[in-house]
């Protein structure tokens, strides 16, 4: 629909990409005013906003425009968490919906770090590399189920840690997975990345990775964000 070359174009298709996230960003400040349960509103956005993000990115054209253009849009809420978050700008409705405890300044944590590796994965890796596709998808879809499924079916705890469930973490593993392999069938529709059993594996052990992690205490005292994105990342350059 929109031409590979053309600069009118990709500033189109950022227009619409912009316009799509920030109509699910309205969405879920909405339903937080609404009243419904802070947390599920929080990891709705968590799961939602980077996976929508990435169905957008076929609009845009191959190449460096391309993937500075598509960064354009998790880069502009970079800029939106650091002035919330600092105190500089007042949103209530925002700072609901994507904190745990209604402290805007925990947006200058885990939301920060959440957009910085959209963002980042966006510009680096682009459609054309899987290391870019197993980062977003475990960190938004294997991280975000995990606390959903876990808060609800998680009554048997794992070992190491009391705070972490059997079912968070198998989840985390199986979310982050799938969503994995449907965006690798999703981007290789396109043509932008070959589809192989072996990539599939090589998101498989990464899951693994990401969700064996995400368990340890360490993620809790660090931020799951940031630690899930940095394996995720080192686990993807080993096996792809």
């Amino acid at each position: 629909m929109l031409s590979e070359n053309s600069l009118v174009s990709d500033l189109f298709a950022a227009m619409v990409c912009c316009g799509v996230i920030f109509a699910f960003l309205l969405l879920w400040k909405e339903t937080a005013k609404r009243g419904l349960d802070q947390k599920l509103n929080r990891k709705l956005v968590h799961i939602s906003i980077g996976l929508v993000f990435m169905l957008c990115w076929p609009l845009f054209s191959a190449g460096l425009r391309g993937a500075t253009l598509a960064a354009i849009t998790p880069g502009v809420n970079i800029i939106r968490m650091l002035l919330i978050g600092s105190g500089i700008v007042k949103d209530e409705a925002t700072v609901k919906s994507m904190s745990r405890y209604g402290d805007y300044r925990e947006l200058l944590k885990g939301p920060l770090y959440y957009v910085i590796t959209v963002t980042l994965a966006c510009a680096v890796y682009w459609r054309t590399s899987p290391i870019g596709i197993a980062a977003i998808c475990n960190l938004c879809a294997g991280d975000g189920f995990a606390d959903v499924v876990g808060r609800r079916f998680g009554r048997q705890k794992l070992p190491y840690n009391r705070n972490k469930s059997i079912a968070g973490s198998v989840a985390m593993a199986t979310a982050g997975f799938l969503s994995s392999v449907g965006y690798m069938y999703f981007f290789s529709y396109f043509g932008y990345i070959q589809s192989s059993w072996g990539m599939v594996f090589g998101f498989l052990v990464v899951s693994l990775a990401s969700a064996l992690v995400e368990s340890l205490p360490i993620s809790t005292e660090l931020d799951d964000n940031l630690t899930v994105t940095l394996t995720s990342i080192l686990i993807s350059s080993l096996v792809f």
